[in-house]
């Protein structure tokens, strides 16, 4: 009889662990970046597949915002090195801005890394990319991360039936895609500029889009600096991600601590969730012609970050994942 007992509590600690063990079902991502005019997108694209590795998220594609030469090839400079080569790759067709990196390190990267795109007409139009991915999934399934413009995300709003689904943009989004989290506003007012940029675009978006929005504003990434610890580790060598770090920190005074991180609480926030490091103001952003934001309390369906932690707390974890 004590045997039979023991077999089973055995048993019992055993599906016990398994249970503690058993990671949540990994976040469905869509990177959306303009990987260029800062290099905070760097980091946030090293975090998005350090989660991944963990099984934390399911990247179903990264997105280019600009259209910049080379932009697609730099997307797959990335996943390619943490060996996702065959991730699918979306570049604007239309109008779309062309900034790039001011420090070069785009030509470093696609020079010394392996990329099977080399053109940007090798990458999917963007909006059609986003259609196929969308209507592919299950329902209500998708979180969509917008690191940059929001020249992509305004032009699916205003896509019609097409061959990967009867429904309009507005009905595909809502079906679909379950949170958007943007890097984007400066609250409770100001003017930032992933939104300013194309001012047309933010107004669309935060105007009419469908589903749940997560804000984290310039106010939130701008005192978490990151890079130092990654260039400063010997034991990483031929990593794109500490290459970019290690060219752009010298190159401005305001980054000797290490570069603001605005791009990378964005991404974090999406796989991971807010509530371990920050609360919810909920409302609604308003976006003027110039791209300004202001911020309705009586708005619903939005809402912007708020501290709830010692930034440094993130501070750190940012610097830990982006040396994965």
């Amino acid at each position: 009889m004590l045997t039979r007992y023991l077999i089973i509590f055995l048993i019992f600690c055993s599906a016990t662990s398994l249970f503690a063990q058993n990671p949540a079902k990994p976040v469905n991502i869509i990177l959306d970046s303009d990987m260029g005019p800062d290099y905070d997108d760097v980091g946030a694209i090293s975090i998005l597949h350090a989660l991944a590795d963990k099984g934390e998220a399911n990247i179903l594609a990264t997105m280019a915002s600009t259209k910049y030469d080379g932009v697609a090839g730099i997307l797959n400079v990335f996943n390619t090195y943490f060996r996702r080569p065959d991730l699918p790759v979306g570049v604007p067709k239309g109008y779309a801005l062309n900034l790039r990196d001011w420090q070069h390190w785009t030509d470093t990267l696609l020079a010394k890394y392996p990329h099977k795109i080399k053109t940007n007409d090798e990458a999917w139009d963007a909006v059609k990319l986003y259609r196929k991915i969308l209507a592919a999934q299950p329902d209500n399934s998708v979180t969509i991360v917008t690191i940059g413009f929001l020249t992509n995300v305004s032009n699916l709003l205003n896509t019609s039936a097409d061959k990967y689904s009867r429904l309009s943009g507005p009905e595909l989004v809502k079906k679909k895609v379950k949170l958007l989290v943007c890097m984007a506003g400066k609250f409770p007012s100001g003017s930032e500029f992933n939104v300013m940029k194309d001012a047309a675009a933010s107004q669309n978006v935060y105007q009419h889009w469908n589903t749940p929005i997560i804000l984290s504003g310039f106010e939130i990434g701008e005192k978490i600096k990151a890079g130092l610890p990654l260039i400063h580790n010997t034991s990483i060598h031929n990593d794109p991600v500490k290459d970019v770090f290690r060219i752009s920190i010298p190159m401005a005074k305001e980054d000797s601590l290490g570069r603001m991180s605005w791009d990378e609480t964005a991404v974090l926030v999406a796989i991971k969730g807010y509530s371990s490091w920050y609360t919810l103001h909920k409302g609604r952003m308003i976006v003027a012609a110039d791209g300004s934001d202001t911020w309705d309390d009586n708005g619903t369906g939005q809402a912007y970050l708020v501290e709830k932690v010692d930034y440094h707390i993130v501070q750190d974890l940012i610097n830990e994942l982006i040396q994965h």
